[in-house]
């Protein structure tokens, strides 16, 4: 597709594997220029030639977004590469949290580790580019979420409790930014098909119920209404059109790529 994004400057957190990677190059099919920023550009490196392959510029940028100072670096460095510009910001990078624990059994390290991440990361990065945002009275940026910030998760107390913190921080930066024609929003995944998917989730779910690993893909994907369990292109698709300008009119929102079941 051509969402006239060809030529724009995007920011991408979190681009080394998963939903990161097709984000990333969903983008550069798009002729995005990239700046993909993360702690391990190690890991990043092949994602970058990839997008290179499909024709886009890219550059990988070291920097750990639970630091202030790290963001306020990475978005210099991607200004000094691409003209002084920042179109976009895709916030995909963040953590699990712990998995499988009450809310009484979670300890107050693991609380704060998920909460800083999934949270203040975000924020670093959007309060890092909004100024250039702004000066250029344009931009779009995208937080990655998650529905158990939508509906809660028993078990999942402390991600579930990062992610609906993220929905806040999101409306808020719409709020404040929609004056100077920029967009905030929210997508927010359900389960994606993927390793962890397939080699933890399904086998757990197999394993507690006594059926096959196909026979439980199957019963996971009819929790969803369309009943099927969403990919990372699912959720690469949803982030171009929140950044594109056929989604000129709408900021604040969360949307779900779940196949029905957060909202439903």
């Amino acid at each position: 597709m051509d969402l006239n994004l060809k030529g724009r400057v995007a920011v991408i957190t979190g681009p080394a594997k998963g939903m990161g990677a097709a984000v990333t190059l969903a983008f550069a099919r798009e002729g995005c220029r990239l700046a993909l920023i993360g702690r391990d550009i190690a890991a990043i490196e092949p994602v970058a030639t990839e997008a290179r392959a499909l024709g886009a510029e890219a550059m990988v940028i070291a920097c750990d977004i639970t630091k202030g100072a790290a963001c306020e670096a990475a978005m210099e460095k991607t200004r000094a590469s691409f003209g002084g510009r920042i179109d976009i910001l895709v916030n995909v990078a963040g953590g699990s949290g712990p998995i499988g624990k009450t809310g009484w059994e979670t300890t107050e390290e693991e609380f704060d580790e998920i909460v800083h991440l999934n949270m203040r990361g975000c924020f670093n990065t959007m309060r890092a580019c909004l100024p250039t945002m702004i000066a250029q009275q344009g931009g779009k940026i995208v937080n990655v979420g998650g529905t158990f910030g939508m509906r809660g998760r028993a078990g999942r107390m402390a991600y579930s409790a990062s992610k609906w913190g993220l929905r806040g921080i999101t409306k808020s930066f719409a709020l404040e930014a929609g004056p100077y024609n920029i967009n905030v929003n929210c997508v927010a995944p359900g389960m994606v098909d993927g390793p962890r998917f397939r080699t933890k989730v399904v086998p757990e779910m197999a394993k507690r119920l006594g059926i096959s690993e196909a026979a439980a893909v199957e019963k996971h994907a009819a929790d969803y209404a369309l009943r099927r369990v969403s990919t990372d292109e699912d959720v690469a698709h949803a982030c171009l059109f929140l950044a594109s300008d056929v989604s000129r009119q709408i900021t604040g929102v969360d949307l779900p790529v779940d196949g029905g079941w957060a909202m439903l």
